[in-house]
């Protein structure tokens, strides 16, 4: 994990950077503190991703480059947040 990562639904807010926003969906899950530093592990870790943490939600803010495009983010946040540790936590639906 760098130093640079940080976290929102997938939006793209300007060119070059995407937000992914995960929310919790189950009181029972752990909060936001916990589980961002089990998706920052999960992710690549050559991705600059600039989180925003909540006890119930968490934004990612993710540097879009090279072959990383916000298609690719998302993907790689949905196939994270199938893994049994990150149970309770869903993508926000985009706007």
């Amino acid at each position: 994990m760098t130093a640079r990562r940080t976290a929102r639904t997938t939006r793209t807010t300007r060119a070059g950077v995407t937000d992914v926003v995960v929310v919790r969906r189950d009181r029972a899950a752990p909060t936001g503190w916990t589980t961002v530093v089990r998706l920052l592990g999960l992710l690549p870790g050559h991705w600059a991703c600039h989180p925003e943490v909540g006890q119930d939600r968490v934004v990612l803010r993710f540097e879009l480059a090279g072959a990383a495009d916000a298609s690719a983010v998302r993907r790689a946040v949905s196939r994270v947040l199938a893994d049994t540790a990150l149970c309770g936590w869903a993508e926000e639906p985009q706007a």
